[in-house]
């Protein structure tokens, strides 16, 4: 039995990380701006706590996950919008790095969030950790949260830095607010179609941060994408296969820029052909390589 401490450990991906790690017999401790609304949900496996400051600082952690940020799709790109999605990223793992300081015992090892958004939209180019990025809102969200995390490395703690791709599970994220219209045979794609999806399967997200977590000699970055990425048609069509509804009416580019602004147009019409070399080459393999294997295990007939 190890024990772990999940910031965004009640988020769509933290929740399934939690629910994996009691699965496998392990205790964790999670950070949540609303652990009465999770008490309880795990009996005594887990712990959910407001702030660092309830952690005795004896307490011995194998590891630690940082996911705890704001959804940055959630809403459209205000000036305030952008500040609260990087105050929710920086300003907690500030307070992470500060705790670890005062922890008695360091942990071995830390896996931190990013996302590919680092590296901005580059179409169709491929992508591995050592691409250069395209400067924009999502590269400074993403390169100040990665800068705000490697401060764990001089107390001795590995670091992981996972840019997550768009995450795929049947309990929330991007599918979530995809079925609505395409259950309804009101789906199609966005704009030109032609943007790259990024994509990977929820399990391989759980998997690939477990593999970090076991392999001693990797740090760095990862690219937690799958192996192909699909152009939005590609998604829509196979999305519509998956859910046996047509995906013929597309959402032109102007209404995207209409409805969602600067927000809309960077994350639904750009997009980024992103590889995970660093993985691969690492010996990891995924369990959904191919986008339709990947939704029809969300959606079986």
């Amino acid at each position: 039995m190890a024990s772990f401490l999940v910031t965004g450990g009640s988020g769509f991906i933290g929740s399934a990380l939690v629910t994996d790690l009691v699965d496998a017999g392990h205790e964790v401790m999670v950070i949540s701006r609303k652990p009465e609304k999770h008490a309880g949900k795990f009996g005594e496996s887990v712990r959910y706590i407001r702030t660092f400051a309830e952690i005795d600082p004896g307490t011995n952690f194998q590891a630690i996950i940082n996911l705890g940020g704001e959804g940055i799709g959630d809403k459209r790109w205000s000036k305030q919008r952008k500040q609260v999605l990087l105050d929710s990223r920086i300003c907690l793992t500030d307070q992470l790095v500060q705790f670890l300081q005062r922890l008695e015992t360091k942990p071995q090892v830390m896996i931190s969030g990013s996302a590919i958004g680092w590296y901005g939209a580059q179409d169709d180019k491929p992508l591995s950790e050592e691409a250069a990025f395209n400067p924009e809102f999502s590269h400074e969200l993403c390169q100040q949260w990665e800068e705000a995390a490697s401060a764990v490395k001089s107390m001795g703690v590995r670091l992981c830095v996972i840019r997550l791709g768009i995450v795929l599970g049947n309990k929330g994220g991007v599918l979530k607010r995809m079925l609505p219209p395409f259950q309804f045979g009101l789906g199609g794609r966005i704009g030109s179609g032609q943007q790259m999806m990024s994509w990977i399967h929820m399990s391989d997200v759980i998997k690939g941060i477990k593999f970090l977590l076991d392999k001693n000699a990797l740090e760095g970055v990862f690219n937690l994408t799958a192996p192909h990425a699909a152009t939005n048609s590609e998604f829509t069509k196979l999305l519509g296969k998956a859910l046996h509804r047509p995906a013929f009416l597309p959402l032109p580019a102007v209404m995207v820029k209409l409805l969602f602004g600067e927000m809309g147009d960077r994350l639904l019409l750009k997009g980024q052909n992103v590889v995970p070399a660093r993985l691969l080459d690492s010996g990891y393999t995924f369990e959904y390589a191919t986008l339709d294997d990947a939704l029809s295990a969300i959606f079986p007939r």
